[in-house]
């Protein structure tokens, strides 16, 4: 089974209730002191206490590339200008997690930072205590800077926040600009990917249709910045190993496995097009480059059940994946360029739905039947793949992302913040990467 990661199966526990310390902490919450005491004189409070609801995040309907966001992020300029006027934010020491339970300094530092940036109200008091006000806090921290939402302070999460105000600033500004050349026209009906925030949003008159989580180009092998269409749709593809990844990836592979090509279903074909054996060639040398490999369709493919392809001079597309465990990760920098797509078939389903017989249902049952068929969308559809790392949303919420490719210009490290490493994987492990779609220019 060839894919850039592991499937894996994540278990959530379920949510923890915070303890109160007191009947103030509940006031401020709106919810009635209902408790029980326990044998040692402790109140146990029956039921949940969070943060303001003016203070969640709620999904905003507006498009990355939109009047409004342009609007909402000269806005949030004004709001952090004044933070850093007023000396920034205080740093969270850093190494240790926080979470529900947690008390001393390390907290109060922790309440202080979240309520600069209007993440925890003011309020939820001063406590050393880690309880549901901080935790709903920390998640909307999260949620403004791409990462999932666990309420845990972790040594990532605490990583982000001590990045410096004026930093954060700077990155606004710049954006500022990207987000300007795109204050013309885009069409009625568009497509945006967001390579910074591995995210890609389907815009149909200036309003999300719906939003895609997405994995995104590795830092040395960047997806490219572009303008372009959206041409046609191949239901259960072929998958052709570019010339790169035979390079890089496959060669490698074989001299570790000599099974491996047979176990995923990749053939190989010479220039005449005849199947050849992999015992036929030399794999402690560049020979497999002269050879044309091609995984068969199936659910396994790396291409998933279906690619969409895009015109550009990069050789990158938009396609499927059988790793849906890269979508439960906040490091979806995995890709050889090309884009894969969380609910893709939500995608195809709005890219044909101005095409008669085009319904959800007639795409499942194309995949389903594992007939290889390619769809011209018609017309063809705007697609922007573009580089925006911080903006702000007429919600008032101001969104941030992590500079993967360097492009902003400034770093956090001369800025004097910690670097952020890239996460290990949800369940704790760094799995074998396999073959992931790529292309040939990379």
């Amino acid at each position: 089974m060839i894919h850039a990661e592991l499937p894996r199966n994540r278990v959530f526990s379920p949510r923890r209730l915070g303890v109160a310390a007191c009947f103030a902490l509940a006031a401020v919450a709106g919810a009635a002191p209902a408790f029980a005491v326990d044998g040692f004189g402790q109140a146990e409070w029956a039921q949940r206490y969070d943060a303001d609801a003016r203070l969640s995040v709620a999904r905003s309907n507006t498009p990355l590339l939109s009047p409004r966001t342009l609007a909402a992020t000269e806005q949030a300029i004004e709001q952090y200008r004044g933070i850093v006027e007023r000396g920034g934010w205080n740093n969270v020491p850093a190494g240790a997690t926080l979470k529900l339970g947690s008390s001393g300094a390390a907290v109060q530092a922790l309440r202080k930072r979240l309520i600069v940036t209007g993440d925890l109200d003011p309020a939820a008091s001063s406590s050393g205590v880690y309880d549901s006000y901080v935790e709903a806090g920390v998640k909307r921290f999260q949620a403004r800077h791409g990462l999932i939402e666990t309420g845990v302070a972790s040594p990532q999460t605490i990583a982000v926040m001590n990045i410096p105000a004026d930093y954060r600033l700077r990155q606004l500004e710049t954006n500022l600009v990207r987000l300007r050349t795109f204050s013309a026209n885009l069409g009625d009906r568009f497509v945006v990917a967001n390579i910074p925030g591995a995210m890609v949003e389907t815009v149909e008159n200036d309003t999300v249709a719906t939003r895609h989580l997405a994995g995104v180009g590795k830092i040395d092998r960047q997806s490219p910045v572009m303008q372009t269409r959206a041409l046609d749709v191949d239901f259960n593809p072929y998958w052709t190993v570019p010339a790169s990844i035979i390079k890089k990836d496959l060669i490698p592979k074989m001299q570790a496995d000599p099974n491996y090509l047979t176990d995923n279903h990749i053939r190989i074909y010479d220039k005449s097009n005849n199947e050849v054996s992999p015992s036929s060639i030399n794999w402690h040398s560049m020979d497999a480059t002269n050879y044309r490999f091609r995984e068969d369709p199936s659910t396994e493919n790396s291409l998933g059940v279906v690619r969409i392809n895009i015109n550009n001079p990069y050789g990158v597309y938009m396609h499927d994946t059988p790793a849906k465990g890269v979508f439960g990760d906040d490091f979806r920098f995995v890709s050889s360029g090309c884009m894969r797509l969380q609910n893709v078939r939500d995608y195809v389903a709005w890219l044909l739905k101005n095409q008669p017989g085009w319904d959800r249902d007639h795409i499942d049952q194309v995949i389903a039947s594992g007939e290889r068929l390619d769809v011209k969308i018609d017309p063809p559809v705007n697609v922007y793949w573009v580089y925006i790392t911080a903006w702000g949303t007429p919600e008032g919420i101001v969104q941030f992302r992590e500079d993967i490719y360097q492009r902003d210009g400034f770093s956090t490290a001369g800025a004097g913040a910690a670097a952020v490493v890239q996460p290990v994987a949800q369940d704790g492990v760094r799995h074998d990467p396999g073959l992931d779609p790529g292309t040939d220019e990379q």
